[in-house]
């Protein structure tokens, strides 16, 4: 058994600006059939992604604070002049500058028009057929740990671990990488970006919710109540949550 990843959930006091703003940002359709708004690739809503991972922007009555989310998204670039490009059209849409103390480096960090942040990076050919999000970041202590989680946890494949950083992609070599950065400090607040995971079909969530708990999660009270959906941590206390259904 095993999950797969299938969106990146957004909190925003505006969902339906966020979910517009990550639309236009990465060139996808915008659905909103209901409370949230949903990001994916054009040609008509699919969902979930058959390859790759949609954006699922949620409601929530609080603004982000002054913390960084220990989640951002990367977005890939194939040249220096997309990268200045893709820059200026997303400051355009209501991006703003935002300084992580990242200094001097060859990539740019932004925040959408709450704040979360995200980075433009230059063109890297690791990158070159990712799609318009290169990578899924988490910030986190021990990117061993991580991987050794999330790797026995979904179904995508560990490519690289070391102590400083990890990173996973899909089994098929499509769609972005998920990767584990070390950086200093414990998780402290709760994130306003998380993943979404499903079961395949055929596959029992409640049992999927009691392997992951066997890995080492641990479940998470939002006051949610009764959905179908569970919440969850990962051993560092990253949120997470896993979906009811299957795959068609």
């Amino acid at each position: 058994m095993a999950l797969r990843p299938v969106q990146v959930n957004i909190k925003a006091v505006d969902g339906l600006a966020v979910g517009r703003f990550w639309g236009e940002a990465l060139g996808w359709s915008v659905f909103s059939p209901g409370v949230t708004t949903y990001v994916g690739p054009g040609g008509g809503r699919v969902w979930p992604e058959p390859v790759g991972l949609g954006i699922d922007v949620v409601p929530v009555p609080e603004p982000k604070t002054s913390t960084k989310n220990r989640l951002h998204l990367d977005l890939a670039t194939t040249s220096a002049t997309h990268q200045a490009d893709l820059i200026a059209r997303l400051r355009s849409l209501g991006a703003t500058p935002v300084d992580v103390g990242q200094g001097d480096v060859p990539w740019t960090v932004l925040g959408d028009p709450e704040g979360n942040e995200f980075c433009v990076l230059e063109p890297r050919e690791i990158y070159r057929d990712t799609g318009p999000i290169a990578a899924v970041v988490v910030d986190c202590v021990d990117p061993r740990g991580m991987a050794r989680f999330w790797g026995e946890a979904m179904d995508w494949d560990v490519l690289e671990v070391s102590d400083d950083q990890a990173s996973l992609r899909s089994a098929a070599g499509v769609g972005p990488y998920l990767e584990f950065l070390r950086v200093p400090g414990v998780k402290a607040v709760a994130d306003r970006v998380h993943l979404d995971l499903m079961p395949y079909p055929g596959d029992d969530k409640a049992a999927e919710v009691e392997r992951l708990k066997g890995l080492g999660a641990r479940d998470l009270d939002l006051g949610q109540g009764d959905v179908p959906w569970t919440c969850l941590v990962d051993p560092e206390g990253h949120e997470f949550c896993v979906l009811a259904g299957s795959l068609p």
